[in-house]
């Protein structure tokens, strides 16, 4: 039998989560975006969608992802800008050839570049 247990969002609400859910990628991994052109290393993960209503309505319907899947926040880059990122699962391909992720964040969450992926800066993992 699979049981939910509640976590509180960011967004101050109540969300109903499995207990198990299967991430695809790990904190570190570089990933891109399977229809846009953006790319990102994933430094959080939300077990299924964390956000708010309004980014939720803000997607057109057509492009809409499930909620009940693991969303990923990403310190995220394009041709043009870096910023972050909110992504569910179902969009996201491994990029871990492309190289290392340039956003000004990087450094303070993570070690060097090696392997395809980023490692947790030590200070900042339990």
């Amino acid at each position: 039998m699979e049981r939910s247990h509640f976590f509180s969002s960011q967004a101050g609400r109540s969300i109903n989560a499995p207990r198990l859910t299967k991430s695809r990628f790990g904190i570190g991994e570089v990933v891109r975006h399977r229809l846009l052109d953006f790319r990102g290393v994933v430094f959080d993960i939300d077990p299924v969608f964390a956000n708010s209503e309004e980014w939720y309505e803000a997607i057109p319907e057509d492009m809409r992802p499930p909620r009940e899947q693991p969303f990923y926040h990403l310190l995220a880059e394009n041709e043009e800008s870096s910023y972050v990122a909110y992504v569910s699962q179902g969009n996201l391909i491994d990029d871990s050839i492309g190289g290392p992720v340039d956003h000004p964040t990087v450094p303070q969450l993570f070690e060097q570049f090696q392997n395809g992926r980023y490692r947790m800066r030590r200070s900042l993992t339990h």
